[in-house]
């Protein structure tokens, strides 16, 4: 182990001992051990004990921690620590600028135990009320956050899309009379990519590829060639001749099952040499196959048979379902999310605030409730004096309790428009426990929505397992629509089960789940991810009019 490597251990075992509250004093000797090893110019494994010992701030106890550092490559009491502490929050503890304390009130105080569930709670608004913490410490941790999150070789598409297209720009405009375009994972509007892919139909010099903005770059020979933004991001570029284009284009978009399939329903075929990507759809007798579909092999033969769907389009969105205000974790009033909702030319926006269990959000008691019952009238009121044509409906996030329950009791479910159950607590389930449990609240008759259903974080939890099949098919008994949780840390219902779902008729509601007014945008991801899964307007919930999802939801109009 070299020098830096042994006090960076003790700086760790100072941090997790700090979180756990041992000794304040053992905790600075660890601490100081690693401000005078990092400095050391000759290597401690040439030291004998004499020498390591007389280290100013080492010590006899320290010492031997450094032997079996040397000897083992191991500590007995770090391990002990980590064996105390969740693998997540030891994650947290590594982020730069947190801090143990940070992170000691944050796993006790919130129950947050990983990097990306920390990111959420800072999405949703929820440190704020945390001792020692405020608007601007919450902004600053989330800038640590995603820089850490971006440093571990996978992105979150929303993370990547600005700049992927900006990239396109600044190439298209440094290579003038190439053509240009994303490919790869970028390029389907993957939920989780790995690099901007970018294809360039021309002969690349490293002087172009600057002026495009990029930096590190790796030789400008091999394919794909690889080089890294100026925020660090990775970026493949492949390079082909101007003829060829659509061919390498159409390869490089797909993902391998899909151009496996592709080919064989195409035995003999040559898609070789070819400029556009039409003309390799053209020699396949097929319609164009949209590029978010091109990850699963089924949309081949739906092509092969004219059965592609007319996928759904951001703008085919009407209501906004799934959003949160002051009242419960929300940054924004009530006011103020109707009103962006409504300059953003939405008919509808549905007000679904923490319930009552939700304590660590401000969940609504029910005298709250009614309060925010009464708001709602009087600002639908307001609307209708006005002669605007835009609705609040009345909703809640629903907490399904751990037998599969729903906060309030039914004369208080009743007076909500519309409910979205959603698991928030008591996440470690088997896949038996969580069906069960998820099925009871399907089946409750105040549920319309079934939100976000494996509870994943993309990047950071996986969710709980359940029976798909069988939660889709008590969800089509019940006239219960799921909801595909647009914020980009969700997206959850997973695509994959979107042309199941279909196939049973059940409505899929896009989500933005949005904790303030910029969160109704994520609408845009949840798009994304829906069509990739072919979902169409006419199976989704949130294309409805306010009429017509109120009646979907079995409620009278206002």
């Amino acid at each position: 182990m070299t020098n830096k490597e042994i006090a960076k251990t003790f700086q760790f075992l100072g941090d997790i001992m700090e979180l756990h509250g041992e000794n304040v004093f053992k905790v600075r000797s660890y601490h100081n051990a690693y401000l005078a090893l990092r400095k050391l110019d000759a290597p401690l494994s040439d030291m004998d004990r004499t020498e390591m010992d007389a280290i100013k701030g080492v010590g006899k106890a320290i010492g031997d921690k450094i032997q079996e550092l040397l000897t083992t490559g191991n500590m007995a009491t770090l391990e002990k620590y980590r064996a105390m502490t969740p693998p997540g929050v030891q994650e947290i503890l590594a982020v730069p600028g947190i801090g143990p304390k940070k992170t000691a009130t944050i796993w006790k105080d919130l129950g947050v135990e990983s990097v990306g569930e920390l990111l959420y709670a800072v999405n949703e608004n929820r440190l704020i009320e945390l001792k020692g913490f405020g608007a601007k410490t919450q902004a600053d941790l989330q800038q640590k956050l995603e820089y850490y999150q971006r440093s571990q070789g996978k992105f979150h598409f929303s993370a990547l899309e600005a700049e992927a297209l900006a990239l396109l720009d600044s190439a298209q405009a440094a290579l003038p009379g190439a053509p240009v375009a994303l490919v790869g994972e970028i390029a389907r509007c993957c939920n989780i990519v790995g690099s901007i892919d970018l294809l360039v139909g021309a002969e690349v010099l490293a002087d172009a590829l600057i002026a495009a903005g990029l930096s590190a770059i790796d030789g400008v020979t091999g394919q794909p060639i690889l080089a890294r933004t100026e925020r660090d991001t990775p970026v493949r570029i492949f390079t082909c001749a101007p003829e060829e284009f659509g061919s390498k284009q159409f390869r490089h978009t797909t993902s391998p099952e899909f151009l496996e399939t592709f080919l064989a329903v195409n035995p003999g075929a040559d898609f070789r040499n070819l400029s556009t990507e039409a003309e390799v759809f053209q020699r396949a007798g097929l319609p164009l196959i949209a590029t978010e579909l091109r990850d699963w092999p089924g949309f081949v033969a739906a092509a092969k048979t004219g059965a592609l769907p007319e996928l759904l389009r951001e703008e085919d969105i009407r209501g906004v379902i799934h959003t949160h205000t002051t009242y419960s974790d929300g940054i924004h009033s009530l006011h103020d999310m109707a009103e962006y909702a409504r300059e953003q030319g939405y008919a509808y926006i549905g007000i679904t605030d923490h319930s009552k269990t939700a304590v660590y959000a401000n969940g609504l008691q029910v005298e709250r409730v009614q309060a925010q019952w009464r708001e709602i009238d009087d600002l639908n009121t307001a609307y209708s004096a006005a002669g605007q044509d835009f609705r609040i409906l009345k909703g809640i996030e629903s907490d399904i309790l751990n037998e599969g329950g729903l906060d309030y009791e039914p004369d208080i479910l009743a007076g909500f428009d519309f409910v979205i159950a959603s698991v928030h607590s008591n996440l470690r389930m088997d896949e038996d426990k969580a069906t069960r449990r998820i099925l009871a609240a399907v089946e409750n008759p105040f549920t319309a929505i079934l939100g976000h259903p494996t509870g994943r974080l993309l990047l950071s939890r996986r969710g709980y397992p359940i029976d798909h099949k069988k939660i889709i098919d008590a969800c089509a008994a019940n006239g219960v629509a799921i909801e595909l949780n647009a914020n980009p840390h969700r997206l959850d219902i997973d695509w994959t089960w979107i042309p199941y779902a279909m196939e049973k008729g059940v409505r899929i509601a896009v989500n933005p789940d949005a904790h303030n007014r910029g969160g109704i945008h994520d609408i845009r991801y949840g798009v994304f991810s829906a069509r990739k899964g072919g979902l169409t307007a006419s199976d989704c919930l949130n294309t409805l009019s306010a009429e017509a999802f109120l009646a979907f939801a079995n409620k009278s109009t206002l």
